[in-house]
């Protein structure tokens, strides 16, 4: 099986001033038996600007939380899914210098189980409008780039098409 996939992205989209906080995030490439892939459509209109993107479900991993833990939380939480994690694919450190901070992603490989209801917070209901998207992988790479025509969309389709493909190559190989 692939070596996991370590990348250090910086952000040239914003100037850096300083950088004053790090986040661990637990994220996942989700994709059930007809090999479809499951992610999250986020529209926003914030200090990043008006933007709507494609992100892979996700987020902050809690105090005392495990990754795994973290990620299978997120998972039910974002798409409502019940998932079984097949494997680690990878880091990837990134920025965020308009809002001072480093991110460091732990993406996961995750096989769809089963969908139910969302928990979804109000931030992520009234601020980012999260949906679910479900794409082919064709699908998922165009809507990468297409979104990327934004500055936060290229940081973050930057940050995750490369996953993506590793995500692809380790389907392929099971």
């Amino acid at each position: 099986m692939n070596t996991e996939l370590r990348l250090n992205l910086q952000d040239n989209e914003w100037e850096l001033d300083y950088i004053d906080h790090d986040r661990n995030i637990a994220r996942a490439i989700v994709y059930d038996k007809n090999n479809n892939f499951y992610f999250v459509r986020a529209e926003r209109d914030d200090d990043f600007g008006k933007a709507t993107l494609i992100e892979t479900a996700g987020g902050g991993v809690e105090k005392d939380e495990d990754l795994v833990t973290a990620i299978q939380r997120e998972l039910q939480e974002e798409l409502g899914a019940k998932v079984q994690v097949i494997c680690k694919i990878g880091v990837v450190s990134d920025y965020y210098n308009l809002i001072h901070r480093h991110n460091i992603n732990n993406y996961f490989l995750c096989k769809a189980e089963s969908f139910g209801d969302k928990n979804l917070t109000e931030d992520e209901i009234n601020d980012f409008h999260l949906s679910t998207l479900k794409l082919s992988y064709e699908e998922a790479v165009r809507e990468y780039e297409d979104k990327a025509a934004t500055r936060l969309g290229r940081l973050v389709a930057n940050r995750e098409l490369p996953v993506l493909r590793q995500a692809k190559k380790i389907i392929d190989e099971l």
